[in-house]
C-alpha cells in the first residue's frame, strides 16, 4: 500500500480494530459493485474504502451502521401504531380487568423475607434423573 492512510483514518476513527472493520465491509461492498466516492488511481479495494475514510467521503458512523445491519440476522421492523385513542382504551379495559381479579387476591410480589426464600428453596424437588443426560 503506497502511503496508505491508516494514520489519516485513525483520526476519523480511532479505534484502529473498528477501522479494519469498517474497511473491510466497505473494500466488500465496492467488490459486489457499489459505487466509489474517490478515484481508483490503480488502487485495489481495501485501499479505496481506507482512502474513502480518509477523505470522509463516507461518514464512519453510517457505515457502523451499515455493518452493523449486515451482521444481523433478525431485523426487527416498526409496526405501525395504532390511534392514541384505541390505546388509551385497550389501557383502560385492561386496567379494569385487572383491578377486578387483584381486588380479591392483593398479592405482592416484590417483597419476601430471607426465611420466606429459604422455605421456598427448600420445599423444590429436584427433577428425576434420566438417562437422556
Amino acid at each position: 500500500m503506497a502511503r496508505v492512510t491508516v494514520e489519516d483514518c485513525i483520526d476519523k476513527v480511532e479505534n484502529r480494530f473498528e477501522l479494519v472493520l469498517l474497511a473491510g465491509h466497505r473494500a466488500r461492498q465496492i467488490s459486489q459493485g457499489a459505487m466509489i466516492t474517490v478515484a481508483r488511481d490503480n488502487d485495489k479495494n481495501p485501499v479505496v474504502a481506507l482512502r474513502e475514510i480518509a477523505d470522509e467521503t463516507l461518514s464512519p458512523g453510517d457505515l457502523k451502521e451499515d455493518l452493523i445491519h449486515s451482521l444481523q440476522k433478525h431485523v426487527e421492523v416498526d409496526e405501525p401504531e395504532a390511534d392514541g385513542a384505541e390505546i388509551t382504551d385497550q389501557t383502560t379495559a385492561a386496567a379494569g380487568d385487572v383491578a377486578e381479579q387483584d381486588d380479591d387476591a392483593n398479592i405482592t410480589f416484590d417483597r419476601m423475607s430471607e426465611e420466606e426464600l429459604l422455605a421456598g428453596i427448600e420445599g423444590l424437588v429436584a427433577p428425576e434423573k434420566s438417562d437422556d443426560y
